[in-house]
């Protein structure tokens, strides 16, 4: 028994360092080696880097609801059921997924970090099952389901919830000094709302979806070219991240943090809790909103894949999000990131509540949108760093970090919103007596929608947000960690001084 104990034991420090010698290869090391962040790291790293992965989700967020709804007329399937319940079965698979992968970041250590080795696995992940989400097969309509449940559950459950955790997690690992975390929180958001925005608001409505219509063929060759550009750039983003918070607990021994001790940690605390429910309202709110808006701008306010309306809707209503990369981080300087963003949801409801007056006129609905977009900038641009500030906070009052498990328990709120909304979205849809597009004789043929149908997709693009804006504000009342995190980060930094004298 004695000589079995010691073989196991030689086998598992065997694998352990067979891990280790892996991630210690010095062509696998970040190429940012400053203390400080760097342009090339804010560039490559943040900007450039991140947007392969984050436009192949926005794309899928938008549109794969449409493959399935349009393309493949799965709405048929036991009376609209399919793709009310599916979606929501699936995201709670994905939130199981999210706390195993958040647990694993936590129990990751290598000389790479804890959450930029699993960039790395992502990248090719992300390219494979972006491309099987859409080349689905031409057989029987329930063998397709079959197929559309694994391939969707293998993109969101598997290679994006990977990225998605890993990714979230670079901004507040970057760097402790708040002017740094601050302009990278910046960078990662001007690639979510920016370049994704150029193809999904622009390109796809008016050259892209006018021109492969329903046919699946089309939208194969299209989706296969956006999900080989994640590669790439996923491995950009990898090589030119670094995680500096990590390296600060480098040499420390690592101690397990059992789940249940970070689970009584962030529920006694106001500010984690507040910040959690935060992003539950706003992503549920945000999830009805982007799979209703193609059926908003085809069948409300224009007609099928006119080439404009949803380019105008996207494009002039997002004009602020481009102006506001210059101006929102002063004024979250001067004023505070929790005041900005509570004071700019003030305005997201009152754009909202606009459009809801006259949801069919393309003037309503534009300054609407526009007004919308102004108080989305905060929320966009600077809300990553008060997150940053509430981790640091929680690392203060219990000597640990819960990086992994908060990333775990971020991105459950945003998978499971995006599965109650789409189920919910998709409900609604085919009970109102949605009618989808037919390809006949080549050509895609759409028709005119009842008013109940129209009056479904209208509160759920416009009509919903109202609502949560007032609930978002009253939230962020309650988050004032930005009296307390400097006083903190000094407390943090003195248990910590050789890594601090090396970050400031």
């Amino acid at each position: 028994m004695q000589a079995e104990s010691r073989t196991a034991d030689l086998t598992a420090e065997t694998e352990v360092n067979m891990k280790r010698s892996f991630w210690d290869n010095p062509a696998l090391d970040s190429r940012i080696r400053h203390r400080n962040v760097t342009g090339k790291e804010k560039w490559l790293g943040y900007l450039i880097g991140p947007s392969g992965a984050l436009l192949l989700n926005a794309v899928l967020a938008t549109y794969l609801n449409v493959f399935y709804t349009d393309v493949l007329h799965l709405t048929t399937i036991w009376g609209g059921m399919f793709l009310a319940i599916f979606p929501i079965c699936s995201k709670i698979l994905d939130a199981c997924t999210n706390i195993i992968m958040g647990q694993i970041i936590e129990r990751t250590h290598t000389r790479q970090g804890k959450a930029r080795p699993w960039l790395l696995v992502s990248a090719p992940l992300l390219t494979v099952t972006g491309i099987l989400a859409f080349a689905v097969p031409k057989m029987d309509i329930h063998a397709q389901a079959i197929w559309v449940l694994i391939s969707y559950n293998l993109f969101w459950s598997f290679a994006y919830t990977i990225y998605n955790m890993s990714h979230n997690l670079m901004v507040p690992l970057s760097t402790r000094i708040t002017q740094q975390c601050g302009e990278l929180s910046v960078f990662t958001n001007i690639a979510t709302t920016m370049v994704s925005g150029i193809v999904v608001a622009l390109l796809f409505p008016m050259l892209v979806l006018p021109a492969i219509g329903v046919d699946q063929s089309k939208w194969i060759m299209v989706m296969s070219f956006i999900s080989a550009l994640a590669l790439p750039l996923t491995l950009m983003e990898y090589y030119f991240t670094k995680e500096r918070i990590t390296e600060e607990h480098r040499d420390e021994p690592k101690e397990r943090i059992s789940m249940r001790k970070q689970i009584g940690a962030v529920i006694h605390d106001r500010f984690w809790v507040v910040i959690m429910l935060y992003f539950l309202v706003y992503n549920f709110g945000a999830g009805m909103k982007n799979i209703s808006l193609v059926y908003f701008c085809n069948y409300v306010l224009g007609s099928y894949n006119d080439g404009r309306t949803q380019m105008l809707v996207s494009v002039i209503g997002g004009i602020p999000m481009g102006i506001g990369i210059f101006a929102v981080w002063p004024l979250a300087k001067k004023f505070g990131k929790r005041n900005v963003t509570a004071a700019g949801f003030v305005l997201y409801g009152i754009g909202s509540f606009i459009c809801l007056l006259n949801p069919k006129s393309y003037t309503v609905v534009l300054a609407g949108q526009f007004i919308k977009n102004i108080g989305g900038l905060p929320c966009a641009y600077v809300f990553q760093a008060l997150l940053a500030d509430v981790l640091d906070h929680m690392e203060w009052k219990c000597n640990f970090r819960v990086d992994g498990f908060s990333a775990s328990i971020q991105t459950i709120m945003n998978t499971v919103c995006l599965g109650l909304s789409s189920g919910l979205f998709n409900l609604l849809l085919s009970k109102s007596g949605y009618r989808a597009p037919e390809l006949i004789a080549g050509k895609t043929v759409a028709y005119t929608q009842s008013a109940g149908v129209q009056t479904v997709i209208t509160g759920s693009f416009v009509g919903l947000e109202v609502f949560t804006s007032v609930i978002m504000i009253i939230l962020l009342l309650f988050l004032n960690v930005e009296k307390v995190i400097d006083k903190e980060q000094k407390e943090i930094a003195a248990r910590h001084p050789e890594a601090h004298e090396v970050n400031e």
